[in-house]
């Protein structure tokens, strides 16, 4: 072997020539092809995305998403390659792809978790906040999803692992010619390019743009999309909607068969009462505001409501106390006659609503519970719940303020830990002092999972009946239950094992029985709150509320769906027969039940309670509407008009109104038996339901109450 002249040799290092290094004639080649490496990095993460739609029979498969998905991630693919050539050194740029590449991997991991138990996308930034709260209170809950996911696991490893064990091929040890860089910029904008005309192509822009969020964009884009996206609008800002101010639709004149005869007054008609509207005196036409595009827009929108009627029940409740459940979890079947006494009389002797929904807002309890309490659509806002979203902001027509205006003693009560979701800061941001356990509720056994609603009751509905027997002061205590929560498991579920004896000798399965079981621990609570209030000798003084934040999705979590066991239907997550649910609201005073057929759901309750207790408030500024107001006329559209509108999944938002159903998953429109609509109604009430959705997070967003309202608290 010559080493003379310090030549190198091939494979041999060139060693120094006086007291400096010779330059290599020559470096030493890896094998490996650039095309092979370029071709890895462009399929790495598309494998993921399909991966993830394989693995989600709530996603839709159609060949349009899977393009944009599979453009999408290979861009950012690509653009990893590039950014791995440039780096010089290679062991650095290995170490940073593999890291860069195993992130994605947890990524996508966690989310096909959360798709699979609580059926949502959620934003990282979301992810990586709850993370903690999630850890420390549900780690036994999220051991348990990974554990029933982990067949998803290694497919997802894949592409990391093949990198990790091919990656001196992948990312080979030679010169870099100028030429590499070149081409490969050129193939991530061509692709990028290519991916961006597909989302921004044909009807789903918006999801693309102003109404983004991980859940509608995920189904339609991809995940990578959609972390990029909400990466660029967290920096940027979310772009305005595109969309006009002023009416969504005009109405439409009732059908020839249901004009009346005639208008005219004669000795036998009786003339109907002319009830006022529920709004208030504000001028959005003569407001100023500095800025002249989304404030204004909002106030030509609003301008442009109708608002919904006073009527008979106006003032009914004015004065009485309320009690007002969020109950985890709780639905229909959880009530019965036999097992449920209290919740079947409250549920049966108060109004009644056959037509009412809690629907999925993908946002598990903190939606739901966001619905109960305000009124409002629940989106997501800059990559927050509307509840997180809403802290600081102005909102005067939540109930704790209201009343409080009133003269009323306010609490809200939690019986889990204190801060979770950050209830200890959007309960007050809605006029309620709020207790939970680590903030001052004290349970007789805090250490239980979940804790028990009969002790939540016990420790606090004593000090409000005390003080309005005592002092005459009425009360709005607010409640967000928890034992009804998963998982519905005997050995894992404390308050399921509490009342086991409830269900013994039933024939349903584990899940089912278990369920029923921890419902039993509600019914507990509300008995003791009626038998309360009846030994107070104020049950006629009180008005009780209660409905769920949300089905008992974790039922469904699994390759059997439990649910329909439960329910003795059979549908899916899609439909909107899930989320069929039972509003209770009851009060001692009432003689007989009042049947409402009216379609609602959770954001109708906050403008149903204040037109019941004569609250001034503004119907055109909710997304809710009185669900005992008069609804439009079957078939016809208005802006005042009664609909369930259920979140965007991926197919859309579906809704039910007076004249049918429309399921977004089959985009489909289902007439009630006898019912006719004129052409163009479902589009306008697909308008409608846009409008009420894009608002609600403008509402938010823009802090519009404060815009309104200045001084309110």
């Amino acid at each position: 072997m010559d080493l003379q002249g310090g030549k190198r040799l091939k494979g041999v290092a060139w060693v120094r020539e006086g007291s400096r290094e010779a330059p290599p004639a020559e470096w030493p080649r890896t094998k490996g092809s650039a095309w092979i490496s370029g071709l890895f990095f462009a399929l790495c993460l598309p494998f993921l995305e399909v991966l993830l739609r394989l693995s989600d029979h709530q996603m839709p498969f159609r060949p349009v998403e899977l393009v944009r998905a599979v453009f999408g991630a290979g861009a950012v693919g690509l653009l990893l390659w590039l950014v791995a050539t440039l780096i010089p050194k290679k062991g650095i740029s290995r170490f940073l792809t593999g890291a860069v590449l195993l992130g994605f991997t947890v990524i996508f991991v966690a989310e096909r978790c959360c798709r699979a138990f609580l059926g949502t996308y959620f934003q990282l930034g979301f992810m990586l906040h709850m993370s903690g709260q999630v850890a420390g209170d549900f780690m036994d809950t999220a051991l348990g999803i990974l554990w029933k996911n982990l067949w998803f696991f290694p497919l997802a490893l894949l592409p990391w692992l093949l990198f990790v064990l091919f990656r001196r091929y992948l990312l080979p040890e030679r010169p870099l010619r100028w030429t590499l860089p070149l081409v490969q910029l050129l193939l991530v904008v061509v692709v990028q390019t290519a991916a961006v005309f597909l989302c921004r192509s044909g009807p789903d822009v918006n999801f693309y743009a102003w109404d983004y969020h991980a859940n509608s964009a995920v189904p339609r884009f991809g995940l990578v999309t959609s972390l990029r996206l909400e990466g660029q609008y967290a920096l940027l800002g979310l772009p305005d909607a595109q969309e006009t101010a002023g009416p969504s639709v005009e109405p439409q004149p009732p059908a020839e068969s249901e004009q009346p005869e005639s208008t005219e007054p004669t000795e036998s008609t009786e003339v109907p009462k002319d009830y006022g509207e529920n709004a208030m005196d504000i001028d959005f036409s003569g407001r100023t505001t500095q800025d002249s595009g989304r404030l204004a827009r909002m106030d030509a929108y609003f301008a442009s409501q109708t608002p919904t009627k006073q009527n008979a029940y106006t003032g009914l409740f004015a004065g009485k106390n309320l009690i007002l459940f969020t109950a985890e979890s709780f639905a229909t079947p959880a009530i019965d006659a036999e097992r449920t006494p209290t919740l079947y009389r409250l549920a049966n002797s108060g109004f009644v609503f056959p037509n009412f929904y809690q629907p999925d807002w993908s946002q598990s309890t903190t939606g739901g519970e966001f619905a109960v309490m305000t009124g409002i659509i629940p989106t997501w806002v800059n990559g927050k719940t509307s509840f997180s979203a809403s802290v600081g902001k102005a909102m005067p027509f939540a109930l704790g303020w209201q009343f409080a205006a009133q003269g009323y003693a306010v609490h809200a009560y939690h019986n889990n830990t204190y801060n979770y979701y950050g209830r200890d800061k959007t309960h007050p941001n809605l006029g309620y002092p709020y207790q939970g356990i680590g903030n001052g509720l004290e349970l007789e056994h805090p250490k239980q999972w979940p804790t028990s609603d009969l002790e939540l009751m016990q420790a606090t509905l004593s000090d409000s009946i005390q003080g309005y027997l005592n002092e005459g002061k009425p009360f709005h205590n607010y409640y967000m239950t928890v034992s009804g929560h998963c998982d519905y498991r005997f050995a894992a579920n404390d308050m399921a094992r509490k009342n086991e004896a409830a269900v013994a000798g039933r024939s349903e399965s584990e899940p089912v029985r278990a369920y029923l079981a921890c419902q039993m621990e509600l019914e507990a609570a509300l008995r003791y709150t009626v038998e309360a209030l009846e030994e107070a000798g104020i049950a006629e003084d009180t008005v009780i509320v209660l409905t769920g934040d949300h089905y008992p999705y974790a039922m469904s979590e699994g390759a059997v769906d439990y649910y329909n066991e439960l329910t003795g239907h059979n549908d899916t997550p899609q439909q909107t027969s899930r989320y069929a649910n039972t509003l209770l609201l009851w009060s001692g005073c009432m003689e007989e039940p009042v049947v409402v057929d009216t379609p609602g759901c959770a954001v109708d309750i906050v403008p149903t309670l204040s037109n019941l207790f004569g609250l001034e408030y503004d119907a055109r500024l909710l997304s809710g509407r009185d669900l005992l107001a008069p609804d439009v006329a079957v078939g016809q559209v208005g802006t005042e008009m009664h609909l369930a509108v259920f979140a965007d999944t991926g197919f859309g938002s579906s809704w039910v109104s007076n004249a049918g159903t429309y399921e977004a998953a089959t985009d489909t429109f289902t007439p009630k038996p006898g019912v006719q609509v004129e052409a163009g109604y479902v589009e306008q009430v697909h308008q409608i339901v846009a409008d009420r959705c894009t608002y609600a997070k403008y509402l938010i967003s823009e802090d519009y109450y404060r815009h309104l309202f200045p001084d309110a608290p």
